[in-house]
């Protein structure tokens, strides 16, 4: 019900007229408030230190990487702009503004705390370990496909914990009044009664001929060039470098097989579990201890009945058995793991064998009598049963040791080599691979390195194309190199007019058919908003935000926006070479039922209150250690430029 406001704070945002809190950057590239650089010329200063151009420089590109892993087919260039680069400013203040206020709290974040959050954090249940411990060797390979360390893992979910302290203070006590949240979703799901009357520009296309000399005019209008252009093209060569080329030339010893299956034995057992009956006499440990007594009686009692005749077990668990859930099954619990149940029924579990039968054990829940059925798992595979897995573990490892050399050798040939990859091929046992048909732009299906935007921008390089010179090695992360050349190239050109005749028509089509509906759906509204009791052909529909039904958007937002002070409101909607609605506002009602859920909504309404009140609490920040940020003019001319358009 409430998905729809986490879908739609931009609204929230504008019904409390606040900002909410946007969420800050790690960069992973600073060691701490106390550690920040005072050299070089500044962009920004915050407490009197100053950020350089050089850290600016590796913030924006931390926010242009960080986009590219999420989304490796989409443009980063998009994202390299003058209003982005001043957002990565932005971000990068904030960080050191939070760590200077973290600094003069004297707050930090203990080992401990990192690791409860191993220990409790779903995120990190991967590599929680069978007997509840966890592996931070699994924990260091992750790391290593991302070129990072433990340690420099660890520091960046201190820094993190440090920050979040700063503002927890303020966001995590914030409340909402009652009434106050109530007005605001009042107005937030309010319904509208509405009818409309649709012109569509396919139902104009059978009206309008374009002539002969439209299309050319149309086709010529330097506006509309990019439709008709064939896209410049390159035939490539490429080599990869990574971690599975490097694996598959590695010969591991026997030795390092052992050293490596006795460090890490636990991951080749399977975990151990019981499945277990029970009889359960409830006693609340807050009961009055004649209580608890009474029930332990009625426990031992049933356990010596069980012990005279072990087969009786299941027909005593269904005969007097108070857990209502398995006494029916015979008090059947199915298999279960370490940590599933209460301690004192996991240890008195697990301390017996198959057919085994506990005394009488005592829990939070009262008095159980215990019989285990089956036991299963706790196995040590030997090195023999897990030898292929070792080995492949073992040899990426000794990858990865090797990878940074070989970098080094990739980098440094396919440089100094430039003219072709045969050599870096023949020096790291590398294939060259070939493909056709690479635009600037990958397709949404392309993957591996051809999908990389990064591959694609070195390779579209003036001089790459110019010179035919191998690229840079281009790193894709994960421990990946590429490099590639242009093996022939065929530049972008206009599409000679007799070949794209019929798109050209196609497009100039659309276009006069919405003007024409568009032409008649004005006039349509200017005589309804004469005569505003004339009914519209559709039937009337209720609508909210909660439940735009089928209601295009802008027409959705044209309804709920008009003023509704004299109904009926009458609205006309361009949707542009969909053709123009007139939507009539003829009922206004309270909030949308699906939108009833109070206490949901409060919460909503409060989190957003946290948000307006920690970014309030930031800009007193902000004035208290004296931020003080000045890009260079082109840059914030540039964005101020961008965001204006």
């Amino acid at each position: 019900m409430f998905e729809f406001v986490r879908t739609h704070n931009r609204l929230f945002q504008f019904l409390l007229l606040v900002l909410i809190v946007p969420a800050f950057v790690l960069t992973g590239a600073y060691q701490g408030y106390r550690a920040m650089s005072d050299g070089g010329g500044g962009v920004a200063s915050v407490d009197g230190h100053k950020i350089t151009q050089a850290e600016w420089d590796v913030a924006q590109r931390d926010a242009v990487d960080r986009i590219r892993r999420q989304a490796p087919n989409v443009d980063v260039r998009m994202f390299d702009t003058p209003a982005m680069r001043l957002q990565s400013l932005d971000n990068l203040v904030r960080e050191r503004v939070l760590l200077a206020a973290a600094a003069k709290a004297n707050f930090s974040a203990t080992p401990q705390r990192v690791l409860n959050l191993y220990l409790n954090d779903p995120q990190f249940a991967q590599f929680r370990t069978a007997d509840g411990g966890f592996d931070k060797e699994a924990l260091r390979i992750a790391l290593s496909n991302q070129n990072m360390t433990v340690p420099q893992f660890e520091q960046m979910l201190r820094t993190q914990m440090e920050q979040r302290q700063v503002l927890y203070g303020i966001a995590g006590t914030a409340f909402a009044p009652a009434a106050a949240a109530s007005s605001a979703l009042d107005a937030m799901f309010q319904q509208r009664e509405f009818q409309q009357q649709r012109f569509e520009a396919k139902d104009y296309a059978s009206k309008v001929t374009p002539t002969d000399a439209e299309i050319e005019a149309y086709y010529k209008d330097p506006a509309h060039a990019a439709q008709f252009m064939s896209p410049e093209q390159a035939s490539i060569e490429y080599v990869v470098l990574d971690l599975e080329t490097l694996k598959k030339a590695m010969k591991p010893t026997d030795q390092q097989l052992q050293e490596y299956y006795d460090q890490n034995k636990k991951r080749y057992a399977t975990p151990e579990e019981r499945r277990a009956s029970h009889i359960l006499i409830k006693a609340d440990k807050s009961a009055p201890a004649a209580d608890r007594a009474a029930a332990k009686a009625k426990a031992e009692a049933l356990l010596a009945e069980v012990k005279k005749n072990p087969a009786s077990f299941a027909d005593l668990a269904r005969k007097n058995s108070q857990d209502t859930g398995s006494a029916v099954n015979g008090g059947d619990l199915d298999f279960f793991g370490r940590g599933a149940m209460v301690k004192p029924f996991e240890d008195a579990a697990f301390a017996l064998k198959a057919g085994g039968i506990s005394d009488v054990v005592e829990s939070d829940f009262g008095y159980h009598i215990i019989q285990v059925t089956q036991a299963r798992g706790g196995e040590q595979k030997t090195l023999e049963q897990v030898r292929g897995e070792v080995e492949d573990e073992v040899k990426k490892q000794m990858a990865q040791a090797e990878y940074p050399k070989a970098a080094e050798d990739f980098t440094n040939t396919v440089y100094e080599q430039s003219d072709s990859l045969k050599a870096v091929a023949d020096k790291l046992k590398l294939t060259v691979q070939t493909a056709q048909g690479i635009t600037r732009t990958a397709a949404p299906t392309a993957t591996g390195p051809l999908g990389s935007p990064k591959l694609r921008e070195a390779l579209f390089r003036d001089d790459v194309l110019r010179n035919k010179k191998n690229t840079e090695a281009v790193d894709l992360g994960g421990n990946q190199l590429v490099a590639a050349r242009v093996v022939s190239y065929s530049p972008a050109a206009m599409q000679p007019l007799a070949t794209v005749s019929a798109s050209v028509k196609q497009s100039l089509v659309a276009r006069q058919a919405a003007a024409l509906a568009r032409k008649e759906g004005e006039a349509r509204l200017a005589e309804l908003r004469k005569a505003p009791e004339t009914a519209l052909p559709d039937a009337p529909q209720l609508v909210s935000r909660a439940q735009p039904r089928d209601v295009a958007r802008p027409v959705l937002d044209a309804v709920l926006k008009a003023p509704s002070a004299k109904l009926p409101a009458i609205e006309g909607v361009d949707l542009g070479d969909q053709g123009y609605v007139i939507a009539k506002v003829t009922k206004v009602l309270g909030r949308d039922p699906v939108a009833a859920d109070a206490t949901r909504g409060r919460q909503q309404y409060a989190q957003t209150w946290a948000a307006a009140e920690a970014q309030a609490y930031y800009a007193a920040l902000k004035k208290r250690f004296k931020v003080d940020v000045h890009p260079p003019a082109a840059s914030a001319d540039a964005a101020a430029s961008g965001a204006a358009n």
